[in-house]
């Protein structure tokens, strides 16, 4: 296995919240309707208590999951199987927000494993295709009773007047920790990079299409669920840290987000070459061809490509751009 892997769609149906038309417009083919508002790439995680629902799928119904724990030395390289065994560390979205999201926020990777048994917590990185608002931590302190008030009176008016509101422009990228509350503006496009779990703790979900005294707090109830919040005032620096505008290469992230995975923005005109190591490739305009030591493919803009690592050294060569997103160096 040394060719590249061109990926369908895999977009989970009648998520809580809209979609727009914006992955269907960019990659051509894609599901329709209101409620597919993410397209889960090159992923072996699944939604949060599913047992299948998420995972990528190869030719035949073959898992990714499955072909990569058979044989991961081929996928992901000894580097990073010496070091994460057969976990890709790394789970790429395409996320099309048809309205705000909700207020909400992932726990860190103690918490995960302490409460949940998971390997990982959710930090996330959103490469912004098309713009928008985002609301991003708290501008002061906020103690734990005025944050349960909140919640359990679903004050959204509260939540978002104590929140950073910041403004995202395409090229730019923000860097999510873990605990930090945050909302993606309604209109934004973008692609998002992360670890590979689905948990999302919901501090708000009045108008939306889901019950979160129940479906909020990942099965923990809101007494543990809330204490991963990170209630601490984010400073203007500390947003001014978290948003990078315009980056490329490995400036494309905040140097925060290295630990957890890496994405680089790439701009060719004629050609160029990248290093081997397992990755997804999201062309994001113009055409080019991808070649290996095995062969030529045509990329154009909407593509999604999943590079194993033994297809060794990649040339890309025409006039495109793309993010290659990978996991955390091993």
């Amino acid at each position: 296995m040394t060719a590249p892997i061109f990926l369908p769609s895999n977009q989970p149906a009648d998520r809580f919240y809209r979609g727009g038309g914006k992955i269907r417009a960019f990659r051509g083919t894609a599901a329709a309707g209101e409620r597919v508002p993410e397209d889960w790439v090159g992923s072996t995680t699944t939604l949060f208590g599913e047992s299948a629902l998420g995972l990528s799928e190869l030719a035949a119904g073959r898992l990714l999951r499955e072909e990569i724990s058979a044989d991961p030395g081929a996928w992901l390289g000894p580097e990073h199987v010496a070091r994460y065994g057969a976990d890709t560390m790394l789970l790429v979205k395409l996320l099309d927000a048809g309205q705000r999201l909700p207020v909400h926020l992932h726990p860190e990777q103690a918490f995960a494993a302490e409460h949940l048994g998971r390997r990982h917590g959710k930090a996330e990185a959103w490469y912004i295709l098309e713009g928008g608002s985002v609301h991003l931590g708290f501008t002061r302190d906020i103690s734990s009773e005025e944050l349960r008030r909140w919640v359990d009176g679903q004050d959204v008016e509260a939540m978002l007047a104590a929140m950073h509101l910041v403004e995202v422009n395409p090229g730019d990228s923000v860097y999510v920790p873990p605990g930090c509350p945050h909302a993606i503006g309604s209109g934004i496009f973008l692609v998002e990079v992360q670890e590979p779990e689905d948990l999302s703790i919901l501090l708000e979900w009045k108008d939306f299409a889901i019950e979160g005294t129940t479906q909020g707090h990942l099965g923990l109830g809101f007494d543990t669920a809330l204490q991963a919040t990170d209630t601490g005032a984010l400073s203007a620096s500390g947003v001014d840290a978290l948003v990078v505008r315009g980056g490329t290469g490995e400036a494309t992230l905040a140097d925060g987000s290295r630990s957890y995975f890496r994405a680089e923005r790439t701009d060719v005109d004629g050609a160029a070459v990248l290093e081997p190591g397992f990755s997804v490739l999201v062309v994001l305009d113009g055409s080019g061809t991808l070649s290996t030591a095995d062969g030529a493919w045509p990329l154009a803009a909407g593509d999604t490509v999943l590079l194993p690592f033994s297809a060794g050294e990649l040339e890309i060569s025409g006039t495109l751009s793309l993010v290659r997103c990978r996991p955390p160096q091993p």
